[in-house]
């Protein structure tokens, strides 16, 4: 019998903490490989968020979409995400998840860089050289730059088949590669556990697990307060009906992890939804999939916070500040795919100057986190339809 992801995740898991706690001696064989399952995430991490922000908008098809229902459904997601990062950041300052981490315990990663650098100025978001943003991985900056790309691909039209083919290519591969190196999640989360485990004992569970209950915490407020409450001032029907008309959807995106394999399902589901659009839900809900990942920067936010306190570094307002807009630009950036959320976690970690190290601390539980953020995501893209569709109404989209 073949043994799903999942399956082989939470045996990852139980594994890692097993070696770490009886076969400490050997946590130098740990190390390499989960330092090799880190580097393969940030390898694709720069061409992944260009290649899925530039398509996503080439898919917007003509600039009349984009001015119409582009601007308003960008602009509701963009809403939607920034209240879920805020929450998250709340939450993870008010909990303080990591702060019982005993910071020297953990893996150490190079800060004479961070001590020694200027002030971080505004300016610093807009590069000046797009290869030096390359190489520096200044992911505000290169995702800005795919932005431009695609709003300029997107406004050439007929003359621009060939480029946007190749991006949407790109993207394609990019997904695909994603995918196969998330089938080295299982032995990669092992490993980390392990060294993880191995270096602090037990006791370092705890503080992951209310990481993981803060996060949760963070999805249902947005589910259930947030967007349903959206529900309730767009919709003509209960919000409970609502929900339970996407019931199929939401148990897809639950196990499946992916929003974009639930994309079939969501459109189904929104169709029994009398007062949607059917030439929306087809624009709205692959988009979203694509650029509305409200679970996901919450996710993004509340790690980076823990992952800033397990290490004893204190961020100011305007890093949180940061983190907000990066958690925002990078969740569209990331692939609707299982998973995808741990490769923009870098570009997360890295605005701030975070220790990329410290996602070896959230790989436990983030595929059960995984399951719930989905599940948010896709509602937020249902939520969007329902929204986008009622600010339409006096558009020419009628079916």
């Amino acid at each position: 019998m073949k043994i799903n992801l999942h399956t082989q995740v939470f045996l990852g898991i139980f594994i890692g903490i097993f070696l770490g706690l009886f076969f400490k001696n050997w946590v130098i064989v740990f190390h390499p490989i989960g330092e090799i399952f880190i580097r393969l995430l940030r390898l694709i991490m720069v061409p992944l968020v260009i290649a899925s922000i530039i398509s996503g908008i080439i898919n917007l098809k003509n600039i009349t979409a984009l001015k119409i229902l582009g601007f308003k459904t960008i602009s509701f997601y963009i809403f939607t995400s920034a209240i879920s990062v805020i929450i998250g950041l709340f939450l993870v300052n008010v909990i303080k998840p990591g702060v019982s981490i005993v910071a020297h315990d953990l893996p150490q990663p190079d800060l004479s860089s961070i001590k020694g650098s200027r002030p971080f100025s505004f300016i610093d978001l807009i590069p000046d050289n797009i290869f030096r943003a390359l190489v520096d991985a200044n992911m505000i900056g290169l995702i800005l730059f795919s932005v431009l790309i695609g709003v300029v691909l997107l406004s050439l039209e007929s003359k621009n088949k060939s480029i946007s083919k190749f991006f949407i290519s790109i993207n394609d591969v990019m997904m695909l590669i994603t995918q196969w190196i998330m089938k080295l999640a299982p032995l990669g989360v092992m490993a980390l556990i392990a060294e993880l485990v191995a270096t602090n004992n037990y006791t370092v569970l705890a503080p992951i697990f209310l990481y993981g209950t803060t996060v949760i915490l963070g999805l249902a407020i947005h589910f259930f307060l947030v967007l349903t409450v959206i529900v309730w001032i767009f919709s003509n029907e209960s919000p409970f009906k609502f929900i339970k008309s996407l019931l199929p959807a939401l148990a897809t995106a639950f196990s499946t992890d992916s929003s974009v394999a639930t994309i079939p399902v969501t459109v189904s589901c929104l169709h029994q939804v009398k007062q949607l659009k059917k030439k929306v839900i087809g624009f709205v809900v692959p988009l979203g999939a694509t650029v509305n990942m409200d679970g996901t920067a919450l996710y993004e936010a509340v790690a980076a916070l823990f992952i800033a306190q397990a290490y004893d570094i204190h961020l100011t307002l305007f890093q949180q500040g940061i983190i907000v807009l990066t958690a925002i630009l990078a969740s569209v950036g990331a692939a609707g795919i299982p998973s995808a959320g741990l490769v923009t976690m870098v570009a997360v970690l890295s605005s701030v100057q975070l220790p990329i190290e410290g996602v070896g601390l959230i790989l436990a539980i983030d595929r059960i986190l995984d399951m719930f953020r989905t599940v948010t995501n896709v509602y937020g893209d249902a939520v969007g339809s329902l929204v986008i569709s009622d600010l339409t109404d006096h558009e020419s989209f009628d079916d």
